[in-house]
């Protein structure tokens, strides 16, 4: 099994290779949700009540699985810098100190969250109706938490190292797994929602297993091991992967930010809750595959920017900009043929699917420019540059927090929906800015490093 050449090969082809792969895997990732969600949707008597209140869980399982990226995509850049660089050994340390870090976060973390289960629920907006279901899904959901955080985390480290086939591999081998699951555990042996969760976390535990043992062989360039442990390093992974952290963190706050303003501006909460979960699970068929692009093609930055590949470094980011029009502007148009066949998966209510494809249209005003927001704060990210990162991140949430609670003051419950696009568009026009000011800087920083050190130089 081997990688592709991340110094040498040509750009476009090199970030199809890498994009389309991570694109897929992405997709794969969210198809866990919304799997279950279509599913859920179909239990006679109670699919639109246990519905909303798996979609209450959406914000939870958002959030777990943001931490597989504060570790994951945090260590992945360095060990690609290294490998660059050609220095192996730091590169072993890199996947050492990663994979520690992510096992003790990812055990801590899901035994927080169990603790903080029932105000948790209610903070994120479920209803007297739907708290129920949102309970039952998410107590099993959070036993296999620790697999799908780690599954998704050590994916990174083998994105990074251009077996991309692999990565891609072991989301499909899940998501599969799930979609026979599903109605099994659900329809066959009648476990309703609970069997939605059980098939879950059997799904993503084999998709971990997969992961970690393509690690620990030999196929690969760089194996898990023991040892070289370092706090200052983890702490640098950590600051490192704080941007796509903050990007998925923050979504958990968004959905509770959404949920609540439905509560509070909507005459019938549990119909609009059915509403922002379908239109939200259709808005992640663009934004996680968008995230496979703009995140999945950092090796190839980080390599060339660890070699001192510069003009190869600007190449790559060109074509990964492109690349991300290409397929934001395709599903912009798509989006208005297969809204309302993606409704009829989740419901037959005609009055559901209407207000389900006005929602969705608005969501998707801001999709194209959102290509900007992605490809400039990974590409930050790729750069070891995360607290610039950071910032075009909390831009964006923040500024869709703050919108989700002014727009339905004047526009009434659509206005939930209008603040997710309008702070897209403003959002990825500061991100733009920011890169186009901060990326030229930090090239010229390191041709003049280089300039005065020679080859010894290391990023």
């Amino acid at each position: 099994m081997k990688s592709f050449d991340l110094g040498k090969d040509k750009p476009f082809g090199l970030i199809l290779r890498l994009a389309i792969p991570a694109m897929l895997g992405q997709l794969v990732n969210v198809l866990y949700g919304i799997v279950d969600r279509i599913f859920i949707g179909q239990i006679d008597n109670i699919g639109s009540l246990a519905l909303a209140g798996v979609g209450v869980c959406a914000p939870v399982t958002t959030l777990l699985t943001s931490f597989s990226y504060l570790i994951g995509v945090g260590g992945a850049p360095l060990l690609s810098m290294s490998l660059g660089a050609n220095d192996k050994d730091k590169a072993k340390k890199i996947l050492n100190n990663s994979f520690l870090a992510m096992l003790v976060l990812s055990i801590l973390v899901t035994i927080i969250t169990l603790i903080l289960l029932n105000p948790l629920l209610s903070l994120f907006g479920a209803t007297e109706t739907n708290f129920i279901y949102a309970k039952e899904y998410l107590f099993i959901y959070l036993i296999g938490a620790p697999f799908a955080i780690m599954a998704l985390g050590l994916n990174q480290f083998i994105n990074c190292q251009g077996f991309t086939s692999v990565g891609m591999k072991s989301m499909i081998i899940g998501a599969v797994l799930n979609i026979i699951l599903d109605p099994i555990f659900i329809f066959v042996f009648k476990m309703n929602v609970s069997g939605a969760a059980i098939a879950t976390v059997i799904s993503q535990f084999v998709s971990f297993l997969y992961t970690l043992g393509f690690l620990l062989s030999k196929k690969t360039n760089v194996k898990i091991g023991f040892g070289s442990y370092s706090f200052k390093l983890i702490l640098k992974i950590t600051l490192m992967g704080l941007s796509p952290f903050i990007i998925l963190a923050t979504d958990s706050i968004v959905n509770i930010c959404l949920n609540g303003a439905i509560k509070r501006y909507s005459d019938d909460p549990d119909l609009y809750l059915v509403v922002a979960t379908i239109t939200t699970s259709f808005f992640q068929l663009v934004t996680m595959p968008l995230l496979g692009i703009s995140g999945g093609t950092q090796a190839a930055l980080s390599y060339n920017y660890g070699a001192s590949n510069l003009e190869r470094v600007k190449e790559c980011e060109k074509k990964i900009v492109m690349l991300a029009l290409i397929f934001t502007t395709s599903f912009f148009i798509l989006s208005f043929f297969i809204s309302k066949p993606f409704c009829y998966l989740f419901t037959d209510d005609i009055n559901t699917i209407n207000i389900v494809r006005k929602t969705t249209t608005i969501f998707m005003i801001g999709i194209i420019p959102l290509s900007f927001q992605y490809c400039f704060v990974d590409g930050l990210t790729a750069l070891a540059l995360p607290r610039a990162a950071a910032l075009g991140s909390l831009f964006r949430k923040g500024l869709i927090i703050l919108s989700t609670f002014i727009y339905p003051i004047f526009m009434g419950v659509e206005g939930c929906f209008y603040a997710e696009s309008i702070s897209d568009i403003i959002a990825s026009i500061f991100s733009s800015v920011l890169f186009l000011i901060i990326f030229p800087k930090v090239l010229k920083r390191k041709e003049t490093s280089l300039f005065h050190y020679g080859d010894k130089t290391v990023s």
